[in-house]
């Protein structure tokens, strides 16, 4: 158990249901690129789409996600934020499910409403987008994982 670290933090949001409204690409894209830009000081990947679905009306090469991976200095600021600021203001945030924690120990946290980061201003959100925030650790069983992240401080759920 001793020895775990925090490898990285990745950050995704998919942005295909927003890719039927109009200007989506003008618009919409680059705000959010710029508001994922704010939250974690650098700049997202753009993901597409590596094969059409008929039944998502997506074809291949569509843009279909954002992701960006965040490692030494800017991943141990991003979650002295995610636990010190992001959580706490997470509304009836009554802590993570410890069922969050993948078989390969790796922590993902959903967030519904990206405005809970400190660094957007609510009253200048052009459009609401969701994000998950994974936790890479070098853990390699969920049990390992979950006594890493409680050392970290992560709030988890207690069972009872």
């Amino acid at each position: 158990m001793r020895g775990h670290r925090l490898e990285k933090i990745v950050i995704a949001t998919g942005v295909g249901r927003l890719r039927q409204r109009p200007q989506f690409e003008d618009n919409l894209l680059p705000e959010i690129i710029k508001e994922l830009a704010l939250i974690t000081g650098q700049k997202p990947e753009i993901r597409k789409a590596k094969q059409s679905v008929a039944g998502f009306k997506v074809r291949e090469g569509d843009i279909v996600g954002l992701k960006i991976t965040l490692r030494g200095k800017r991943m141990k600021d991003f979650l002295t934020r995610l636990v010190g600021f992001v959580l706490p203001r997470i509304r009836d945030f009554r802590g993570i499910d410890p069922k969050s924690v993948d078989a390969q120990g790796n922590l993902t946290i959903p967030i519904r409403e990206h405005i809970v980061f400190p660094e957007i201003n609510s009253d200048e959100v052009k459009v609401d987008f969701g994000l998950e925030v994974t936790l890479v650790s070098s853990a390699k069983s969920p049990k390992d994982g979950l006594d890493f992240y409680k050392e970290l401080g992560i709030p988890l759920k207690q069972d009872g």
